[in-house]
Parts: C-alpha cells; sequence; structure tokens
C-alpha cells in the first residue's frame, strides 16, 4: 500500500483491489497548502473545521465518515474512536475521532486533532498500531513534546507527523525540527510517499518518516 501526504492532516491511503482512504480534506483557504482535487471511496473527517472537514474538494461519492463507530467499505476495516470532547458541554466543533484503519492486516492510525495523551482504555482499543500518523505542530493539538509521548505510548513500527508548519501553511504551527529532536533526530530525508508491502518489511523498532506535501 502507499500512503501520499498532501499538507496538514489530509492523507491519501490507497492499496490495489481495495478501497481509496482520505483523510481530514482541508479548505486550502483555510491551510494556505494546494487546493485538493482529489478521489476516494472513503473520507474520514477527525473534527468539524475547515482544515479538516472540507469533503466538497473530493471527487465522486465517497463515504463520508464524521464520527466514532465501526465500518467495512471496499474491503477496508475503520474504526473511530472519540477522544476529545467527552464532556456534553463541549461544542461539536472541538470534538475529535481518531481513526484506524485496517488494510488487510496494515493498521494505520490518524489522531485527527488530538490535544491530549490518550488513557490507558484508548491506548488498548487502538491495539497493535503498525503506523502512526501523528500531529505534532501544537496550538490546537498534541505539541512536539506530547507527540513524542504519545509515540512512546502506542509503540508503532512507523511514525509519519503531519499537521506541523511548511513553507505554504498559514496557520500558525511548530515546525518539524521540534519534533524531530523530540524523537533524538537531527534530520530525516523526505519521502515523496511511503510503500509498505507487507508486514514483515516494517521494522522491530520505531522509525519516523517524512513524508513531503504531495501536490494533486
Amino acid at each position: 500500500m502507499e500512503i501520499i501526504w498532501f499538507g496538514h492532516s489530509c492523507f491519501k491511503l490507497n492499496e490495489k483491489g481495495l478501497a481509496t482512504v482520505i483523510t481530514d480534506p482541508y479548505d486550502a483557504q483555510a491551510t494556505g497548502h494546494a487546493p485538493l482535487n482529489i478521489s476516494g471511496e472513503i473520507v474520514t473527517i477527525s473534527h468539524n473545521k475547515p482544515g479538516h472537514n472540507y469533503v466538497d474538494c473530493i471527487k465522486g461519492e465517497p463515504f463520508i465518515i464524521t464520527g466514532p463507530g465501526e465500518y467495512e467499505i471496499g474491503s477496508v476495516f475503520v474504526t473511530g474512536l472519540q477522544t476529545n470532547g467527552h464532556n456534553a458541554k463541549v461544542e461539536p466543533v472541538d470534538r475529535n475521532t481518531m481513526y484506524i484503519f485496517d488494510f488487510e492486516g496494515i493498521k494505520i492510525a490518524h489522531l485527527g486533532g488530538i490535544d491530549r495523551l490518550p488513557i490507558q482504555s484508548e491506548v488498548e482499543e487502538l491495539g497493535n498500531v503498525h503506523i502512526l500518523l501523528v500531529p505534532i505542530g501544537g496550538t490546537s493539538t498534541l505539541n512536539a513534546v506530547q507527540a513524542a509521548e504519545i509515540v512512546n505510548l502506542i509503540e508503532p513500527n512507523i511514525v509519519i507527523p503531519m499537521h506541523f508548519m511548511t513553507e505554504s501553511s498559514i496557520i500558525m504551527l511548530d515546525p518539524l525540527n521540534k519534533f524531530l529532536k523530540e524523537m533524538g533526530l537531527s534530520n530525516v530525508e523526505a519521502l515523496n510517499s511511503f510503500k509498505v508491502t507487507s508486514l514483515r518489511n516494517l521494522p522491530e523498532e520505531t522509525q519516523v518518516v517524512v513524508l513531503e506535501v504531495m501536490n494533486n
């Protein structure tokens, strides 16, 4: 399977013969990233803000998931778990859903706009995560220190940072190097995409993978 990053929290998860997933499509005017014009059979929305819920940019008629639950579309299993905003007094815009995608045994977790460390029961609900897509930019989500802590809690094989300051970002977020420093790294060469052929090819110890923003 292949993972492509379009900036902010938007990824395309693609495996031949299975449904294509788009996570957190953004409104370009809200983020500064290039306008999206992409297609997928499944679209997940972590929280209801323009940087994460702009489904109008998705071509076709995708199945849109906006909250907790269990779903199966095109042989991809999706589990949504609510994190922020359990209190009924919290505005819906401040609620967050993290998603676990199961592509024939390869499990990818997208933490959306999570703003705190998960409790033990939430970590257990996530189960065995192979690839973790984690926000690192602070402000409304985890900062670099918290993101590094969550990596230690979940212990994935691969960590892909998201929701951080890039050259085109207009939202003030922390840069990538803060997170890399917390992970004990000085520099990581960015890839155009990340490809996984089988679980056997994943590293046993957690490895950070940085993706370039893909212009669609």
